[in-house]
């Protein structure tokens, strides 16, 4: 069954384990028993890791650790190791990673840093009376039912449906300059109107060989056919209305997804910055004693099987952003230009 983290699958079994009654050495042994494990069977560059060697020096320094949680810092060093700069594992609401690409202070405005930390939610409204203006931040989540990404995802479609059925508007924007990761399935959901009935995006191998696709259709999220989530609409689709998609330094793994699915799609403009460049799909990997390991499995391609590294804009605008007045941020201005003065 396919799940979806940085919008991709699980197709591994679940390992209800529980730390009972064992040493600490005994629970690292396990965790990271099965960690190796994962990483053999399905990390995208397997082939290119001298796994014996790896796991010979992880296992000696792991002998130096009595405490469970100390160990596990052990991760970033190793995924670092190994080129996996994706992956990462979440143990007791702790996530840890290989640090990835460092962004200058300076390639980000102080408008952008203070909405940042006030932590940006979904939001959607009209702005200049006729523009449709919907935010769509970043969406960890660990409930990956169909049922659960049915109900994140309804509400925020119902928002945007009634705007449209309610408003006469002329342009939207989909700003994604907050959108650092998690699940895009309920983003992609909520944004059906704009994508209507298409394939979106798929998954290429090691290769960059198509595998999969996936698609929207009727309000459904569909993988190889297989109904994995759904909305239910509202209302005529947007599909052949006008959108800007507005990308920043920080947008980033699914909220890189989310933009490549409207790639391809006709009446849409890119703007903003080149996003981060992790444009590699995950897997949710069920671990030992709680934990779950974001796994790097495959490349991201857009709806006609084109891989992005990451995605640079149709017009490139940095540090203009003014969250206080949208009207003055200087994506949402040529975002009306666009509107206003193009076919």
């Amino acid at each position: 069954m396919k799940k979806n983290l940085l919008l991709v699958f699980v197709l591994s079994a679940s390992l209800n384990l529980k730390a009972q009654k064992k040493t600490s050495q005994d629970s690292i042994a396990i965790l990271y028993k099965e960690i190796f494990s994962a990483l053999k069977k399905k990390y995208l560059h397997k082939g290119t890791v001298n796994w014996s060697a790896v796991e010979a020096e992880t296992n000696k320094k792991l002998t130096s650790y009595s405490d469970f949680n100390q160990s596990l810092n052990e991760l970033p060093l190793l995924f670092k190791q190994i080129g996996a700069t994706h992956c990462n594992v979440y143990y007791q609401k702790q996530k840890y990673a290989a640090k990835g690409k460092i962004v200058s202070k300076d390639a980000y405005s102080e408008q952008w840093k203070k909405k940042y930390d006030s932590k940006p939610a979904f939001e959607v409204k009209v702005i200049g009376e006729k523009y449709g203006y919907i935010l769509m931040p970043a969406m960890v989540f660990f409930d990956l039912s169909a049922e659960n990404i049915h109900k994140i995802a309804q509400p925020m479609y119902d928002q945007i449906a009634a705007i449209k059925n309610n408003n006469k508007i002329e342009g939207w924007i989909v700003d994604l300059r907050f959108n650092t990761g998690g699940n895009s399935m309920p983003m992609l959901l909520a944004l059906y109107d704009f994508l209507g009935d298409n394939k979106i995006w798929g998954v290429m191998d090691v290769n960059k060989k198509p595998q999969s696709v996936d698609e929207l259709r009727s309000g459904n999220y569909l993988f190889e056919n297989k109904k994995m989530s759904y909305i239910k609409p509202s209302g005529a689709l947007l599909d052949q209305s006008k959108v800007a998609v507005l990308t920043g330094v920080f947008t980033a793994s699914s909220g890189e997804v989310t933009a490549i699915a409207f790639k391809g799609r006709p009446n849409t403009k890119f703007i903003g910055e080149a996003t981060y460049g992790a444009t590699t799909a995950n897997i949710y990997w069920p671990l030992p004693f709680d934990a779950t390991m974001a796994l790097t499995t495959s490349y991201y391609s857009d709806r006609n099987g084109v891989y992005h590294e990451n995605i640079v804009p149709d017009v490139l605008i940095s540090k203009q952003d003014h969250f206080d007045d949208l009207l003055t941020d200087g994506n949402i201005k040529e975002a009306i230009k666009f509107f206003e003065n193009e076919g």
